[in-house]
């Protein structure tokens, strides 16, 4: 089973980044990872910058340098001793500056996951995401983890050592490779936290009424024969097929089980591009009830 050995969280000092950092924090303290905390801030471009500006700009990457470690000092409850980093830059667009320092920074440190934070919204805006994080989701080259406000709190009260409790986990399998990678991740977590792990098959387009009942039951068998042998603790593993649109099958059972994460397989970088505003991974980040983990083949 995989296991994260380094974890990136970039943060911006929201409430999103605080609950991100609460999740990335845990799996660290869980894996025994190094736990990288990255704060990405705008500069001017370097021709319009003369030398008492560049007093100013060093004093500005110290204090952003400063107040990262103070955030980190302030949530960590763990044993974890998370490093933090200040990269500046400067693009036309913001938006690629903070992506693309995630992104290479990411790569440069070999990081297994990253842990960001997105906000979620009502009405029409519920299908945008913030544009960092599905830059990220796009281009990332590990697992990504999206946390969102839940619509339960998953964040474990009072002070003690672990911020988060993971109790339950729904994996989405689909019988493909990118389902089968995503598997590993989901028992090698769900064993972690002593957690229950549902593998959950969604039918799209069901045979008629009579063939509903042996296609479902062929199908729970073939999620019965992938999962590993003694991963985990059998009694932990659930086995579920509905009917219905993928998404909101994924999202209905997250609510009615109250799910702590949902766990998805996804075609790398091409699944996440232009296919992103109407694939299943981006609905269920956007309007679901809880954290997502989209694990890249």
């Amino acid at each position: 089973m995989p296991r994260f050995k380094s974890i990136l969280c970039p943060i911006d000092f929201s409430e999103f980044s605080v609950k991100a950092y609460d999740y990335a924090q845990s799996l660290a303290w869980h894996y025994k990872a190094e736990l990288l905390v990255q704060y990405v801030r705008y500069s001017f471009p370097a021709f319009y910058i003369d030398a008492s500006y560049k007093e100013i700009r060093r004093k500005l990457r110290a204090d952003a340098l400063q107040k990262l470690r103070e955030f980190a000092k302030r949530l960590t409850r763990t044993k974890v001793q998370p490093q933090c980093v200040v990269h500046e830059g400067c693009r036309l667009s913001e938006s690629s500056l903070y992506s693309d320092r995630i992104l290479s920074f990411a790569k440069a440190q070999a990081v297994n996951l990253i842990v960001m934070g997105t906000h979620g919204l009502g009405g029409v805006d519920r299908l945008m995401l913030g544009s960092v994080t599905e830059k990220v989701l796009r281009k990332a080259r590990c697992p990504v983890l999206v946390v969102r406000k839940p619509a339960h709190d998953f964040v474990s009260p009072g002070k003690k050592a672990d911020p988060i409790n993971i109790k339950k986990i729904v994996l989405c399998m689909d019988f493909s490779k990118h389902a089968q990678h995503a598997l590993s991740h989901a028992f090698s977590i769900a064993k972690q936290y002593n957690a229950e792990l549902t593998l959950l098959h969604v039918l799209e387009h069901p045979p008629g009424s009579a063939d509903i009942q042996s296609t479902t039951a062929k199908t729970t068998e073939q999620l019965r024969e992938s999962a590993p042998p003694r991963a985990i603790n059998p009694s932990l593993v659930k086995f579920l097929v509905r009917i219905g649109k993928p998404y909101q099958q994924i999202i209905d059972l997250a609510m009615e089980a109250q799910t702590d994460l949902v766990i998805m397989g996804v075609r790398g970088r091409s699944s996440l591009s232009s296919a992103l505003f109407g694939s299943t991974t981006y609905r269920v980040i956007q309007l679901g009830p809880c954290p997502v983990l989209a694990v890249h083949t």
